[in-house]
């Protein structure tokens, strides 16, 4: 008898895992910790295999029909599913493939758009090839070490430190979903170089501060790239929540940018108090993009932000190394100016959207610092203004 969503909804965890069938090879699996999982039975070149299609309720039946069709017709052309390049199942539920990516489709929803990406395009690059297709419960801690070790060896510590942090939560996950009994990342405690504890390089001297923002003003390429440059440091958000900037997010009237907490590192909305200064570089801009979505759209499509390398390049072409200043950097230099000026450090680090551990504190500060917080991003506006033009310092 055929699926029907009423009897997918209502199938219940028991003591083991078992399968409701559906036809075509196709049936639901369902662990014992509630979790339920789209599979194909399927037979290739005489051998007997499993494809994972999707986790529910991520995949409603519809869609793992859907996925099942396009299998069966990639079987009958002789081609195995479960082999194509970039595949997003593969042939073992318990491979540390299978469980990496159904734990990357799990939680991208809680993630913003590029943290989801870039998580994803790390596990491609540098633990898949190599473990992609390993029994999740048979892979032992030398073995882990080793695909980090590679990461290592080619001066990317950071990195190998983060890869090391993503495997531990597909372990964890898999521990949950009775893939594997324990994370072997907990023995390799001490095993990689230690992280460089380094903060993102920035400019404090407002002398230097003064001649980066002459730099910016002069620049001579793109005119969107130029006024994303000099809104940068009169907003200080992350570069990602810069780019991905929408015309409907924006409120003149008010003086106020709206964040939703999707795009947000911490998942909490954000509000910009736009300074008279801002306001102005974005009133210059908006005949130009906003008939689209983006105020700083690509230039390759008016659908798509600019690129995460746009900002960093054109502070290259204006001779700033990268061990010199980023995008980022603008942040850690409104951060250090405005805690030497005076400012309240509760407003400035609400103002950096880094939120209170202590959600009552951090629903308090969200209420009661944003007038504060209007008076400070003006003065850091006039303040720079100074600061571009003079290099006499004016404190608060």
């Amino acid at each position: 008898m055929l699926l029907t969503n009423l009897k997918v909804q209502k199938a219940k965890p028991q003591t083991k895992q078992y399968k409701l069938s559906d036809e075509r090879g196709m049936y639901l699996l369902v662990h014992p910790n509630g979790g339920k999982y789209w599979r194909l039975d399927y037979r290739f070149e005489g051998r007997r295999k499993t494809l994972a299609i999707g986790a529910h309720p991520e995949v409603s039946l519809k869609e793992a029909r859907k996925r099942r069709d396009r299998a069966r017709s990639d079987i009958e052309d002789g081609i195995d599913p479960s082999g194509q390049k970039n595949r997003k199942a593969v042939i073992d539920d318990d491979s540390f493939e299978a469980v990496a990516r159904e734990w990357h489709e799990k939680f991208r929803s809680q993630w913003t758009e590029s943290h989801a990406n870039t998580t994803l395009r790390r596990l491609e690059a540098n633990l898949l090839p190599w473990l992609g297709k390993r029994p999740l419960g048979a892979i032992e801690p030398p073995e882990l070490l080793r695909s980090l070790r590679r990461i290592e060896n080619r001066g990317a510590v950071e990195t190998a430190h983060r890869i090391q942090q993503i495997a531990s939560r597909i372990f964890r996950y898999g521990v949950a979903t009775g893939r594997c009994s324990r994370d072997p990342t907990l023995d390799l405690k001490g095993a990689l170089a230690p992280k460089h504890s380094e903060h993102f390089p920035t400019i404090t001297d407002p002398k230097k501060i003064g001649a980066l923002l002459r730099a910016v003003g002069d620049y001579q390429g793109s005119f969107i790239t130029r006024i994303a440059l000099q809104i940068a440091p009169l907003v200080f958000v992350r570069p990602g929540e810069l780019r991905h900037a929408e015309w409907a997010e924006i409120d003149l009237d008010h003086a106020e940018w709206r964040i939703p907490s999707t795009k947000m590192k911490m998942k909490r909305d954000h509000i910009v108090p736009l300074s008279n200064q801002a306001i102005q570089i974005l009133e210059e801009i908006k005949p130009l993009t906003s008939n689209g979505r983006y105020i700083f759209p690509s230039t390759r499509s008016q659908n798509r932000p600019m690129s995460e390398n746009t900002v960093n390049g054109a502070l290259r072409r204006l001779g700033y190394g990268v061990d010199e200043f980023t995008g980022h950097s603008f942040r850690s230099m409104a951060s250090t100016l405005l805690n030497e000026n005076g400012w309240n450090r509760d407003a400035i680090e609400r103002q950096l959207a880094h939120v209170e551990g202590n959600s009552v504190r951090a629903a308090y500060n969200y209420a009661e610092h944003l007038e504060e917080r209007r008076r400070m991003m003006q003065w850091w506006a006039d303040y720079l203004d100074e600061l571009r033009m003079t290099p006499q310092v004016r404190q608060r």
